[in-house]
């Protein structure tokens, strides 16, 4: 006989005198704890009677200090089975414990708030009687875009689970999370809880609700691509993926991030732990590209604040004289006083930028004109090395960076253009210069500013990294820097021109660098010191929790935004699809190489694998067979002579 099923419990709503328990998962790479965390458990406090927060992995005792005020007890785990796994080693500490509770919330650290208040969405979910309740859901998908096939079940978001009491004493809930899988993949966790859980109960009798029904909204995932809706309507919760996916795929779905920021600005949220957590947790490349992180500056001055000034001090390297005066007008476009150290190769040059210095008064400027014990390094070398001192000396709020750039190798019109690139994107104009300033008034944690990538001229759209990113990797270690690295091009200061915070640039200003540490002259080419460090300040800057901001003038934007895109006009032209598959078909077809017989066959193979398999030798150069039919073809190509 088959046993008949349990009865469900009815549902109820949340007593009035009833008593809530948050479970919150952390994991930092760190071993520490981002402000939104302490933030938000804050918010929480008024609306829990205990707040349990489980660590998967480290937790310094930094970290320690910052949870124990928001929280009642902190559990440190080892890091397996990301949050849902945390959340059973949660459940079966507190054993018995949790039916005492009359709601639980099962939440997590991948999303900031509260961005609007918790309170009015709690007095309304309390009000209905269900057995578990979410923040924000998905729609029913089919074929399920995880695996290609079967469905994706209409489910409640997992980072934000409310259970209630009914629910939480079933044998149903106890054998749950005795059978839950294991879950050793992302993917995992995404397939085996997240997209079932919803399902699994609701299909064995329990009733379930959702604060933000996807039904409301355009879109069938609402917490990805309609935030800023969610927020009008009230919702407290900004999921932190709007703003790290991606990008192709925002784009696809016209997710514009930098609207949704302003939004949660304009709602009283402190930006600046959104911009501390991403900085240190994202691809820069990636969040200045979800958040549009570029600004066109006017040429009038409508935002700087002459009541709060800024020490400022102008590090310029000097190597060819005839461009000081040249470099003085850019400099000279800052408000008010700064300061100006000036290093150069030899004496004779010094001597002879001096007298320009001097032809030209600055009221409240104080000079430094140095000579350098080498030029090895050039630019990198003299301000990490013959500068370390001013950058430490914590006697400026910032540091502009400028060197004399010609760049004779690249042809006149192609050095200009980068020349003028950098020059005017910084200090084009009084007006232009102090609305750059503007943008460190306004924002505490912005790092650097400057010039978009460089692109006309120089193939560095898909080559940024070029031969720099092993030794970017391996210097990254040595300094401490665990910021993801951008998969294409990294987000950098190409030019090695920028006007920086001196203490965001601390990782690289306080390493012990020597001139030798530069191979000499000849070193300064790609893999080599010096063009590893010109990638690296916007990564060693993100560390310490700062953000970059690239800016141009609305002249340049036009010049670089129509080039731009009529060459990816052109190179989109023969793929189908939209920019997702075109990106997609182009990665999995792989290296185009020369485009020789053999570099098509590579591609070919990639492009459908199963013949690959089957016929890969043909290219392999290690193989016998492979080999052998290199040589047949070459003696017919000598033949053919």
């Amino acid at each position: 006989m088959t046993a008949s099923p349990v009865p469900v419990a009815a549902a109820t709503a949340f007593p009035a005198a009833g008593r809530r328990l948050v479970i919150y998962v952390v994991w930092d790479r760190r071993g520490e704890v981002e402000d939104h965390i302490p933030y938000a458990l804050a918010g929480l406090r008024e609306h829990a009677d205990r707040i349990l927060v489980v660590v998967n992995g480290a937790l310094s005792p930094e970290a320690r200090t910052k949870l124990e005020p928001v929280s009642d007890e902190i559990l440190v785990r080892d890091n397996h089975g990301y949050d849902i796994w945390a959340h059973k080693h949660a459940l079966d500490h507190l054993g018995a414990e949790v039916v005492e509770f009359d709601e639980v919330i099962l939440t997590n650290d991948t999303w900031f708030g509260p961005v609007r208040p918790y309170g009015p969405v709690l007095a309304r979910m309390e009000e209905r009687p269900v057995h578990f309740w979410g923040m924000t859901d998905h729609a029913r998908e089919e074929p399920n875009p995880f695996t290609g096939r079967g469905v994706l079940h209409y489910h409640l978001q997992s980072y934000w689970i409310a259970v209630r009491a009914t629910l939480l004493r079933s044998e149903a809930w106890a054998a749950y999370w005795r059978d839950l899988p294991d879950m050793p993949e992302y993917l995992d966790a995404v397939l085996r809880h997240e997209v079932t859980f919803t399902e699994h109960f609701a299909s064995r009798g329990y009733t379930h609700d959702v604060a933000f029904p996807c039904g409301d909204y355009p879109t069938d995932h609402p917490a990805l691509f309609n935030a800023d809706l969610l927020l009008a309507d009230g919702c407290p919760t900004l999921k932190r993926r709007p703003l790290f996916h991606w990008p192709p795929f925002l784009d696809r779905h016209g997710v514009i991030g930098r609207w949704t920021m302003a939004d949660v600005d304009r709602y009283g949220y402190p930006v600046e732990l959104i911009w501390r957590n991403l900085a240190r947790n994202v691809e820069p490349k990636v969040l200045n590209t979800d958040a549009a992180m570029h600004e066109v500056l006017p040429e009038v001055d409508v935002s700087y604040d002459p009541a709060n000034p800024f020490r400022i001090v102008a590090v310029l390297h000097i190597f060819y004289v005839e461009m000081t005066d040249e470099m003085l007008d850019l400099v000279d476009t800052l408000p008010g006083a700064y300061d100006l150290v000036v290093t150069t190769p030899d004496a004779s040059k010094a001597d002879e930028i001096r007298d320009i210095i001097a032809r030209r008064p600055r009221e409240g400027r104080r000079v430094d004109v140095r000579v350098l014990e080498s030029n090895d390094g050039r630019d990198q070398s003299a301000f990490l090395v013959a500068c370390k001192d001013v950058l430490i000396s914590e006697e400026y709020d910032l540091v502009l960076k400028l060197h004399s750039k010609k760049t004779p190798q690249d042809g006149f019109n192609v050095g200009r253009h980068f020349k003028n690139q950098q020059f005017s994107n910084l200090l084009n104009s009084p007006g232009y210069a102090a609305n750059l300033l503007a943008l460190f008034q306004k924002e505490p944690g912005l790092g650097l500013v400057y010039p978009p990538t460089i692109h006309i001229g120089y193939p560095t759209m898909g080559r940024g990294w070029w031969s720099n990113k092993p030794g970017f990797e391996r210097l990254s270690a040595r300094l401490g820097i665990r910021v993801p690295l951008d998969e294409i091009s990294p987000l950098a200061p190409y030019g090695s021109m920028f006007v920086a915070r001196p203490e965001s640039l601390l990782l690289l200003v306080e390493h012990d660098w020597s001139y030798d540490d530069f191979g000499g002259a000849e070193a300064y080419r790609d893999g080599g010191l010096a063009h590893i460090l010109e990638r690296m300040p916007s990564y060693a800057a993100a560390e310490l929790g700062y953000h970059t901001r690239t800016v141009s003038t609305a002249e340049y934007m036009s010049i670089s935004h129509t080039s731009m895109e009529f060459k990816l006009d052109q190179m989109s032209s023969t793929i189908p699809g939209d920019s997702v598959d075109k990106i997609m078909f182009l990665k999995q077809a792989g290296y185009v190489g020369q485009g020789r017989p053999r570099d098509f066959v590579r591609m070919y193979f990639h492009l459908h694998p199963r013949v690959g398999r089957l016929l890969g030798w043909s290219i392999d150069e290690s193989h016998p067979l492979g080999r052998r039919l290199r040589r047949l073809a070459s003696a017919l190509r000598w033949k053919r002579r």
